[in-house]
């Protein structure tokens, strides 16, 4: 029997779809494939000259539970910097099942996920985080 929804929780539980372990290590290697060729060399620059802007200077994938994360890693040389480093995500790839992916960019605040494209294969995914605008830095 189905359990009743407590009546504040408006939005039933999503369950999201378990990756198989196959399909984990395609992700894993077309996403350092990505990362190595195209986004490391389109993004990661030498540091500005007024030395106080952040700049990039790694970018990494990784699963945290079910999604899959880009992320990028930022230096601050300010001397006003409260961290030298700090990480911020680029894109996520939350599993749909079926070998399909649903693809999330971070908004400009940096808060909240944006869906950009549903029920995409791994390849797709890739060409979109290489190609789409949403995906820039």
């Amino acid at each position: 029997m189905a359990r009743p929804r407590e009546p504040w929780n408006i939005r039933p539980a999503k369950r999201q779809a378990s990756v198989p372990v196959a399909l984990r290590a395609e992700v894993e290697a077309k996403a350092l494939d990505l990362i190595q060729n195209v986004l490391k060399p389109r993004c990661v620059k030498p540091p500005k000259k007024d030395k106080t802007s952040n700049y990039i200077i790694d970018i990494q994938a990784k699963w945290f539970r079910n999604n899959f994360y880009f992320v990028s890693t930022y230096a601050c040389p300010s001397p006003d910097a409260i961290s030298p480093t700090f990480e911020g995500k680029l894109a996520r790839m939350e599993p749909l099942g079926g070998g399909t992916f649903a693809l999330y960019a971070m908004r400009y605040t940096g808060k909240e996920w944006v869906g950009v494209l549903d029920a995409l294969s791994v390849d797709q995914c890739m060409k979109a985080i290489r190609d789409d605008p949403w995906f820039e830095r």
